[in-house]
């Protein structure tokens, strides 16, 4: 009979009470806009990113992440809340076992000679006794019903989530520095641009002031010139201004004072790499905030049973002091025979009322497991929007820089004829103003559009996760102009 009790024992600690953790599925299309397969998702938090920003082939940008993974202090927060976590799976394991403290103590008391008879026929006398104790505590839980264990399984979830959210704070990271970084190089080549079209601009405004010198020039020819002069001078101020500011954003990432941090100016904008978007669905499900909402839920999950749990006794070894151990009035004697001790025992305690307590707290286990569901599935409808934005946002730009490049060459066209048109005398100075302004205007337009390809190459690299390894042969691609 003792065997079959001990048998339904350890058929019950086997167990654990609250929902094994099924993940929750989403709604996913069948296929992007653009027809780009789509399987539905399934989170793989830890998958290999790798160092995307690689793919755009600048050594300058690889250098400035470097710095930015090596001593941003927003990542090293992250890092010490990963530690964290990872230690509190170990605190949270230790409870499977048993705990064993050591405990000594030594006592010198005197007994009073008027305290109350323990016995009528025997009077009390005033002694004094020592007293040496030594020997091991031990306490331990039996996870009957799983606390425990679902605890542990809890922790381990937010251990995965503090991961998953160190991959994101690293993904933000990375894209913010990437972004601010074409930023850079865009104003770069816009305040290339400007300053190229002011020194065509002050050539020309020599041009008329010797002409309007010699009476060949009227003084609205010549003040409108000056104009576009001390408009292009203040356009070039500004950009500047943005480029500073921009260079002091990046300082901060790369964890650098920005009054001794500069980047060299590079007026050329790069190639715009060609993006894989015909990924398999296992991509998106490496996006780490995907990852970290899917293991939110598995933690939530863990919690109902341990609020379940407490319907059920907490069954103890009882922490008795010490265990074992020996006890003696001399220390001559402490570890002989006679002075040895030892007590075991089990305690047990059930809840009988607790005014819905044990109810609500489950409640709101539950409901935490509900909202973690809902937040898990929002963000997976974000995730497919953004990748959505930046396929058709890649597309948009690439149509709109073929026609930005064609406006360029058109206005300089346009440009160069009403300049020839002036200079024989056939054609007021209006028309080159004119044309002189348009050409700028479509200059611009044309290396900002070049920009927006980068910025939203890396939004969409972003969206995708950060990375894209272990592709199969025959992804569909996205053809981006050089």
């Amino acid at each position: 009979m003792r065997s079959v009790a001990w048998l339904a024992i350890a058929a019950i600690a086997g167990c654990a009470v609250g929902p094994d953790y099924e993940r929750p599925t989403a709604d996913v299309p069948a296929s992007w806009q653009p027809e780009v397969p789509w399987q539905p998702a399934a989170p793989l938090d830890e998958a290999l990113k790798g160092n995307w920003w690689e793919v755009f082939q600048d050594s300058t940008l690889n250098r400035l992440v470097q710095r930015a993974l090596d001593g941003n202090q927003n990542l090293r927060v992250a890092a010490a809340r990963l530690d964290q976590a990872r230690s509190q799976v170990t605190v949270a394991k230790s409870y499977l076992y048993p705990g064993v403290d050591l405990q000594a103590s030594a006592e010198r008391a005197k007994i009073s000679a008027n305290r109350p008879l323990a016995a009528y026929s025997t009077p009390n006398a005033s002694t004094v006794q020592n007293e040496f104790v030594v020997g091991p505590t031990v306490s331990y839980e039996i996870d009957l019903f799983g606390r425990v264990r679902r605890e542990v399984e809890g922790y381990k979830a937010a251990a995965q989530q503090a991961a998953a959210d160190f991959e994101n704070t690293r993904l933000i990271l990375t894209a913010q520095l990437v972004s601010d970084y074409f930023t850079l190089r865009e104003l770069d080549a816009e305040i290339d641009v400007v300053k190229h079209s002011l020194t065509l601009e002050q050539d020309a405004l020599t041009f008329v002031t010797s002409r309007h010198d010699l009476g060949y020039a009227t003084g609205l020819d010549l003040a409108q010139q000056q104009a576009l002069v001390q408009n292009s001078s203040a356009q070039v101020e500004l950009l500047e201004l943005q480029r500073a500011q921009n260079e002091h954003a990046i300082a901060t990432l790369v964890a650098t004072p920005a009054p001794s941090f500069s980047i060299a100016p590079v007026a050329a904008p790069g190639n715009l790499p060609v993006l894989p978007v015909g990924l398999p669905s296992d991509l998106l499900q490496r996006r780490p905030d995907v990852a970290s909402a899917e293991r939110a839920m598995a933690a939530a999950n863990a919690r109902v049973g341990v609020a379940r749990a407490a319907y059920f006794p907490t069954i103890e070894l009882m922490p008795l002091i010490p265990n074992v151990g020996w006890e003696s009035a001399a220390v001559s004697s402490l570890f002989s025979a006679p002075s040895q001790l030892w007590a075991v025992g089990l305690s047990a305690t059930q809840t009988l009322f607790d005014a819905g307590r044990t109810r609500a707290n489950v409640h709101i286990a539950e409901q935490d497991y509900y909202a973690a569901v809902a937040t898990y599935r929002q963000t997976v409808l974000g995730a497919m929007e953004e990748v959505e934005n930046g396929i058709t946002g890649l597309k948009s730009l690439d149509r709109a820089g073929v026609q930005a490049d064609a406006g360029v060459e058109s206005a300089q066209r346009a440009f160069d004829i009403a300049n020839e048109r002036y200079k024989g005398g056939v054609a007021i100075y209006l028309d080159v103003l004119t044309t002189q302004q348009t050409l700028l205007g479509n200059q611009r337009q044309a290396v900002q559009i070049h920009g927006q390809q980068f910025l939203t190459a890396v939004y969409l690299i972003k969206a995708l996760g950060g990375g894209w390894q272990n592709l199969p042969v025959g992804d569909q691609r996205l053809s981006s102009r050089n």
